[in-house]
């Protein structure tokens, strides 16, 4: 705006010189200037904007545009979302709405890039690559992914030469045009004294320095490393040092001049840059005042504008390199510690038994335990068997007293006491040759039945006890 106000009341002055010369031209005079009050009063905040955001899953993408809208809630979408930011113009007194992309993180999506960026919005759109903190070992790899990406979709996009010439020269003027906050109004600063001998087009000669886009895609392109405060916790489970982020600075700083893009490291969790990001997205997009220099100090809040960087100041990052050379394979020294052994754990799927399953498990181990209780009475043992053949056969009380005689016992004496006849003498199976009768052996029923029960027991825990010493049997 202040460039506008400037460049009028030059045309202003030159009108009144023209006019000074030539008095017949006062009525050109006022209609020139009517018509540029016009103009400026239709010089709104344009509204056809766009900023396309790419980035792997997880980068934060969704979080870092729902905190530049001023949402405390995010809704993360699939495929390709669309938002806008409300953008302010207090100086105008004027406000617009900024269109925002935000692509998918599986390559697999990279087919929609058509419908956020076609050749209509190609003059029109900023691009924002993010990468993670939390996965240092591949942000260079990520980066480079999707500008890959973005690179092949542009190539196919049916835009006119002088269209893409336009963009490309645009974006080695912004980068030329860079001067520090201050600068521009100090007439000592270098740069101002040497743009003050020449013009616009000696200026645009100039060759870029070295490194810097070499890689031209006519698009204003930002980098945002979000989720910077996952440094700390670097710092403490994986060893990471201040030589890590200075290798990983550097070599990000590099791929950014490649493309001409800025830099910006961010948090929302601790809303660090995310205001000056928001600025600075209106700077090149509306160029709107953006006074914040470069910030390199502190290694979680980064700021780099484009066209503030190059290879020079870059390489004071290599004196703090002691274990590594700054050329070295990003991936060697920015290693992926062991995948968490708990982690994986976690990821299995635990799958409920059905309830008829359950249940019928539960029956075997039950029809089992009585097979097993029943097996001593069916195996052979070393003494003499005994056997309840019939409800008139009775055992021989002198005979074995294992634990199968005592049960034995038992149960001839409950069917004796059901069927109330007298025994009889005992099959061949059974142990002893000469009837007895139980009418002549005492009855001690407390007796029988506590041995019972205790043998009961034993079968049941599969333990071998000693029976008790029976010398009679009797009814229970």
């Amino acid at each position: 705006m202040a460039a506008t106000a400037i460049d009028m009341m030059l045309q202003s002055s030159e009108l009144q010189l023209r006019n000074k010369e030539d008095p017949g031209n006062t009525d050109n005079l006022w209609s020139s200037i009517l018509a540029e009050v016009q103009n400026s009063s239709s010089n709104k905040l344009p509204s056809n904007k766009n900023i396309l955001v790419l980035g792997d899953n997880e980068s934060g993408k969704t979080t870092l545009i729902a905190k530049l809208q001023g949402v405390e809630d995010p809704k993360k979408g699939s495929g390709l979302e669309f938002a806008y930011i409300d953008v302010r113009d207090d100086y105008r007194d004027d406000q617009t709405r900024l269109s925002v992309w935000v692509l998918d993180g599986d390559p697999g999506h990279v087919n929609l890039l058509k419908f956020a960026l076609n050749a209509e919005r190609y003059p029109h759109t900023l691009v924002m690559l993010v990468a993670a903190m939390t996965t240092p070992w591949s942000i260079l790899n990520q980066l480079e992914t999707w500008v890959s990406f973005l690179g092949h979709h542009i190539d196919k996009l049916p835009i006119d030469d002088d269209t893409w010439q336009r963009c490309k020269q645009l974006n080695v003027k912004k980068w030329q045009d860079y001067t520090e906050p201050g600068d521009e109004l100090d007439p000592g600063s270098p740069l101002r004294r040497t743009s003050r001998n020449l013009d616009d087009e000696a200026i645009d000669n100039l060759p870029l320095p070295e490194g810097v886009l070499t890689t031209n895609l006519g698009l204003d392109i930002v980098v945002v490393i979000t989720k910077t405060d996952y440094m700390s916790t670097l710092e403490k489970q994986h060893d990471y040092k201040d030589e890590h982020f200075d290798f990983m600075q550097q070599w990000i700083r590099r791929f950014c001049i490649q493309y001409g893009a800025g830099l910006f490291y961010t948090s929302a969790k601790e809303d660090k840059n995310c205001d000056l990001l928001y600025k600075y997205l209106t700077h090149r997009i509306y160029s709107l005042p953006f006074r914040t220099p470069a910030l390199v100090v502190e290694k979680d809040a980064v700021l780099i504008p484009a066209g503030w960087d190059n290879m020079k100041k870059i390489s004071i990052l290599y004196e703090n390199l002691q274990s590594m050379k700054p050329d070295d394979y990003y991936r060697h020294v920015i290693v992926q510690p062991p995948t968490n052994r708990k982690c994986v754990a976690r990821e299995v799927e635990v799958r409920t038994e059905g309830e008829q399953a359950f249940l019928a498990r539960q029956q075997a181990i039950v029809l089992g335990i009585r097979e097993s209780t029943r097996s001593p009475r069916n195996q052979a043992s070393t003494g003499p068997v005994i056997q309840v053949a019939s409800p008139n056969k009775k055992l021989d009380p002198k005979g074995s007293q294992s634990g199968e005689g005592v049960l034995a016992n038992f149960f001839n004496s409950l069917l004796h006491k059901k069927t109330g006849s007298p025994g009889s003498p005992g099959s061949p199976g059974s142990v002893g040759t000469s009837p007895v009768k139980t009418e002549s052996v005492p009855v001690d029923k407390a007796t029988m039945c506590s041995d019972a029960a205790e043998e009961l027991d034993r079968l049941a825990k599969t333990k071998k006890i000693s029976p008790p010493n029976l010398n009679s049997s009797s009814e229970c």
